[in-house]
């Protein structure tokens, strides 16, 4: 079965095929969180479908629902991901990462980059998070908040860890799952797959992000979330490696997940939840240093040789 389809696949059709994998993916882990919920907890798909969509009123299910958001992650990007590429590749690792390795400079700088631009970024959370839409998008905005507020208070009720075993779980299930399925999905394939289609890698790199910042649902934080996207995306393309942008993507979720337990045992009094903008020197900065650190990792990245040209797929 491995790399049985064919490496000149028009990239559309091979998006096309990705999506159907997704979907397949979203639904097979859906049904196998179900089912592992029913045996250990007893609730059904309704009582699931309730916890999913006013958590507040199930307290005692806040470890199903965290069972579930991880198995659907596992196996609707990362697993979805990965059955993809042995499908339309005979070396996926290869596609994945033109460099199969790279040096530590680049992974520790991504993990500092996350870190750093945090201050600088906090002007666009705030400014997404008050965006008034148009009177012509009233209905839109309407529904976009009422989203908004129903994600919100289901990521308080799954981030609320007391002790380190819910700490360790939920940087497994907030921040290792998805930075490497959505690593592997939106700058693995997505991305490579816009660059093959339309030779620009540029612009594959910012429809890759607003799909990203898209498709999770949260309009009031849509923008900061492209730009990470973009982030993301070019520390990809200028690495050739695929781990560059996942530990940069794990550090931002770990870092959040991190904060949250601290706040909630009162040892730090950051609030990571706050749309509000930090101040205006430390953003400057932020903003400086950060550029900084993109423009080395930038200048690192020059100077490593790529593989000779070839097409993975073989």
């Amino acid at each position: 079965m491995k790399g049985f389809i064919s490496p000149t696949l028009h990239p559309l059709k091979s998006l096309l095929l990705f999506i159907v994998f997704v979907v397949a993916g979203q639904a097979v882990g859906s049904f196998l969180a179900m089912l592992l919920i029913k045996l250990i907890w007893g609730y059904g798909p309704t009582a699931i479908s309730g916890m999913l969509a006013r958590p507040a009123d199930y307290p005692d299910s806040r470890s199903a629902l965290v069972l579930f958001q991880g198995v659907v992650h596992l196996v609707g990007f990362t697993i979805a991901s990965l059955a993809f590429l042995r499908v339309v590749t005979q070396r996926p690792a290869q596609f994945l990462s033109r460099r199969l390795t790279v040096p530590m400079s680049l992974l520790l700088g991504s993990a500092v980059l996350f870190l750093v631009i945090l201050p600088a970024a906090s002007w666009l959370v705030h400014w997404n998070a008050n965006v008034d839409f148009p009177a012509f998008l009233e209905a839109f905005e309407r529904w976009a908040r009422e989203k908004e507020d129903l994600l919100r208070e289901l990521t308080l009720e799954l981030t609320k860890i007391n002790t380190i075993p819910q700490l360790v779980l939920g940087m497994v299930v907030f921040a290792v799952l998805p930075a490497i399925g959505e690593e592997l999905a939106f700058r693995g394939i997505v991305q490579q797959e816009l660059q093959r289609w339309w030779k620009n890698p540029h612009v594959a790199i910012w429809v890759a992000a607003i799909i990203f910042g898209a498709i999770h649902m949260q309009f009031y934080g849509v923008v900061p979330r492209i730009m990470l996207g973009v982030l993301f995306g070019y520390l990809y393309w200028w690495s050739g490696n695929i781990w560059v942008p996942i530990v940069g993507h794990f550090i931002n979720n770990g870092f959040m997940v991190l904060m949250m337990f601290l706040a909630q045992r009162n040892a730090v009094t950051v609030n990571v939840e706050s749309t509000e903008p930090e101040s205006l020197t430390l953003s400057l900065v932020s903003l400086v240093l950060s550029a900084g650190i993109l423009y080395s990792l930038y200048t690192v990245s020059r100077r490593l040789p790529f593989p000779a040209e070839e097409n993975p797929r073989f």
